[in-house]
């Protein structure tokens, strides 16, 4: 039991997953902090913040209530998701493929034998029972 969850923990995959999730979750904290700070003070020059503390435009709702489109929690939002997405693909993706790569390179791999088609194969045995019946 434990020699099968050994083999499947020690996969490069599953390592890879794992620590891309870690670093994915502190990397966040970072981007979260960066956006908070300057990003939406920057939105903020544009837009007044409205009573809750949402940052962006103001519209007036039918019955006179004042909306306001929280663009400055969106803009955290992509940002951040692009942030992560760029950092995990550059700094896990890449190398891992590149790795992936050289060991290819490395150890070619043997090329498989073709099979017949099943069509190829009904002719072969159909020549073969006319040569059979000639002798």
């Amino acid at each position: 039991m434990f020699q099968g969850f050994k083999e499947f923990i020690t996969k490069g995959n599953v390592i890879d997953l794992a620590v891309a999730v870690v670093i994915g979750g502190a990397f966040t904290a970072i981007v979260n902090a960066v956006v908070s700070s300057i990003i939406n003070p920057l939105v903020a020059l544009f837009y007044a913040p409205s009573e809750d503390g949402k940052i962006g435009p103001t519209v007036t709702g039918l019955y006179g209530q004042q909306v306001t489109f929280p663009l400055g929690d969106l803009i955290t939002a992509v940002i951040s998701f692009l942030a992560v997405a760029l950092v995990v693909y550059f700094v896990f993706v890449v190398p891992m493929n590149k790795y992936k790569e050289h060991q290819a390179a490395k150890n070619p791999a043997v090329e498989e034998e073709t099979l017949p088609t099943e069509q190829e194969l009904l002719i072969e045995i159909r020549d073969a029972l006319r040569k059979s019946d000639n002798v």
